[in-house]
């Protein structure tokens, strides 16, 4: 995949100088993510991995410096303002809400939906496989049918910047790299700037195109994924996935 998918929509982001505490526990991040890339974001827990997501998305402030996407400082923005989607874990659905309202609300938070809106959220279930679900409740999805009702509602918020918070750590593997798939996908049709946290490599190794790895509340290497997953890779990474898990990815780019 180039730089910039075909039809790419996606804003760099910027974390300059950036430092955040945590339960006492200091973080500086100065890094920047190409625009239209999907770059994994790694590291042991307690690095800042998800503490940097909410500090782009607006759920956390810092005590010092600049968080910029597409060149514009949004320090001062609230996180429904900011050009960015954001897919945690949990999927946060509202439970007494159906399939086609919780997608809704990436249009309009009061549900007050034009019938340009309704057509969006129709298409945007179709693009995610839940079409004939609209009706549904979230408890009658099953763990990966929630988890596309959260990728339906950023398709229809179309903002640049996509994150995600280990959304599929729950699942099981092949439905993980089902919805991996997935959104490869609806990166390459929207061109978004994708950032994803994950502990896990064969995740990073299947769809991401660069890799931010934080150790000890700070960034500690960037670069691309195949770099990463070389022999060739920076020595706290190679120590955090470990040699095993090098040498299989070696073995299976010689093959």
């Amino acid at each position: 995949m180039t730089d910039r998918a075909i039809g790419g929509k996606g804003a760099p982001v910027q974390l300059d100088k950036v430092s955040f505490s945590y339960d006492e526990t200091p973080l500086a991040f100065d890094v920047a993510f190409a625009a239209a890339r999907i770059t994994a974001i790694m590291g042991p827990s307690g690095s800042g991995k998800s503490t940097l997501l909410n500090l782009i998305a607006g759920f956390e402030t810092p005590r010092a410096g600049r968080v910029l996407i597409g060149g514009a400082d949004v320090g001062g923005e609230p996180p429904a303002a900011r050009p960015v989607s954001m897919v945690f874990q949990e999927n946060n659905l509202f439970a007494h809400l159906r399939v086609e309202q919780n997608v809704g609300l990436g249009r309009s938070p009061s549900l007050h939906l034009t019938k340009t809106d309704h057509s969006a959220v129709a298409e945007a279930l179709k693009r995610t496989g839940l079409a004939g679900k609209e009706k549904r409740l979230p408890r009658e999805l099953s763990g990966g049918e929630r988890q596309r009702v959260a990728l339906a509602r950023v398709l229809v918020r179309d903002r640049p910047v996509l994150l995600l918070d280990e959304p599929f750590a729950s699942l099981g593997p092949a439905l993980r790299d089902d919805m991996l798939d997935l959104v490869s996908g609806l990166h390459a049709e929207r061109g978004m700037t994708v950032l994803f946290v994950t502990h896990q490599p064969e995740d990073a190794r299947r769809i991401a195109q660069n890799v931010v790895f934080l150790d000890n509340g700070t960034v500690a290497a960037t670069g691309t994924a195949d770099d990463f997953f070389t022999g060739s890779g920076p020595p706290a990474f190679r120590r955090y996935i470990g040699a095993s898990a090098l040498s299989r990815d070696v073995a299976r780019k010689r093959t």
